[in-house]
């Protein structure tokens, strides 16, 4: 499935006449971390709002920042600022995004003006896609714009469940990501391929290990995804994290390594240390077959000389390389299996991309990237997402609706 077929029955919001006066819900992905470090999932956003703004359009905007099931969500009056400064227009901040005063504050907003409501995920409904919160969301506006490509796997109040009570429209920053993900889509016989698939997050494990095993010829686990097939193939991986959702984890490394289509890269040799809380010590290299002792957990690893030529056959040959998910702690100078991948990825012959908002951000990297981590590896194994899939299901409100556009 393509892009194009994906898209089908899509209603594209620039693409739509928009009139002063309307209200508009826009579904944002300003899922940044702390210090705005790394705004790029906010940037992409800004030609989508600046088309409803600057044609009239009343906009209020929901997104998020961390999560209300470990406590990690907070408000957004500096995401507002920010956004303030980029849009070049006074951003509002209303604390509450569900409420009756919620909407009263969204129905006095004036024509081509923008407001940030408060972080969706303040709410415990959010994240499982409450009904009764959605429809709160809904009371905000007459129409949906769904951004955010970061989110675009979540089936989410705010993204999914909104679209069951407003016409929607898929923001050009959610087609944007889809379209830029397809030369590293699917298989590509006449052109090698390398995914490195690692960090810490459940999706590198049970979605981007099995499609690249199936749809890659090399496949290079780091970070937590390596710390599962090697505790698969029965080493000792001491204190080295299998992260949350354990046992899902656990049950796709072992289909992924079962039959794989690709050829797994298993380390011989690794770099292990010790972490306290001034930071990582004791340093050293063990074999992998000798084991990670208790209090060690592994930080990096050696690359075979077989796939250190694959890389160079890549450069020369032109072919395809993904890096989602940072295989090593990069940040911390653990930079070796990271920098070769990173070397072949810079070669301009190579067709190289970077997924996820952490990987951005830990690599040096100027080449291409997508915003979503998740999201991506979802669309790259299945060509779809369920924000996509809604908004499909939507289009008959959406078509109804476009005659009062």
């Amino acid at each position: 499935m393509s892009a194009s077929t994906t898209l089908h029955s899509v209603g594209l919001l620039r693409e739509q006449p928009i009139h002063p006066g309307q209200r508009w819900v826009y579904s944002a992905g300003f899922n940044v971390v702390s210090g705005m470090t790394d705004t790029s999932r906010i940037d992409c956003e800004l030609d989508d709002l600046r088309y409803l703004a600057d044609r009239g359009a009343r906009v209020a905007i929901l997104s998020h920042q961390g999560s209300h099931r470990d406590g990690t969500a907070v408000h957004l009056a500096g995401t507002a600022e920010y956004l303030g400064k980029r849009l070049g227009r006074p951003v509002t901040y209303i604390p509450e995004s569900a409420s009756d005063d919620a909407v009263t504050a969204a129905r006095s907003l004036a024509d081509g003006q923008v407001a940030l409501f408060g972080n969706t995920r303040l709410h415990s409904g959010e994240e499982d896609n409450d009904p009764v919160l959605a429809a709160q969301f809904a009371r905000l506006g007459d129409y949906a714009a769904i951004g955010g490509f970061s989110k675009a796997h979540r089936r989410h109040a705010s993204n999914v469940g909104i679209l069951r009570h407003l016409p929607g429209w898929a923001a050009g920053s959610l087609i944007d990501e889809t379209r830029r993900l397809e030369p590293w889509a699917g298989r590509s016989p006449k052109t090698p391929s390398i995914a490195a698939v690692g960090g810490v997050k459940s999706e590198k494990s049970v979605v981007g290990l099995p499609c690249f095993a199936r749809d890659y010829d090399i496949v290079v686990p780091g970070g937590i995804v390596l710390n599962h097939v090697l505790h698969h193939l029965g080493y000792a991986i001491g204190s080295s994290p299998l992260g949350n959702d354990v046992e899902r984890r656990a049950a796709a490394t072992k289909a992924a390594l079962a039959n794989p289509r690709a050829r797994i890269h298993v380390p011989r040799r690794v770099v292990i240390a010790r972490a306290d809380r001034h930071g990582w010590h004791e340093a050293h290299t063990v074999s992998v077959s000798e084991g990670v002792p208790t209090g060690f957990s592994i930080v990096d690893f050696h690359l075979h000389p077989w796939l250190i030529q694959e890389l160079r056959r890549v450069a020369a040959c032109g072919g395809r390389l993904i890096i989602a998910g940072t295989p090593n702690l990069h940040t911390h100078g653990f930079t070796q299996a990271s920098s070769a991948l990173l070397d072949a990825a810079r070669t301009p012959t190579v067709s190289a991309m970077l997924l996820g908002g952490d990987t951005v951000a830990e690599l040096p990297f100027d080449g291409v990237t997508s915003t979503g981590g998740g999201s991506a590896l979802c669309y790259l194994d299945q060509a779809d997402v369920v924000v996509l899939d809604a908004l499909r299901r939507n289009n008959g409100l959406t078509m109804r609706s476009r005659r009062a556009l």
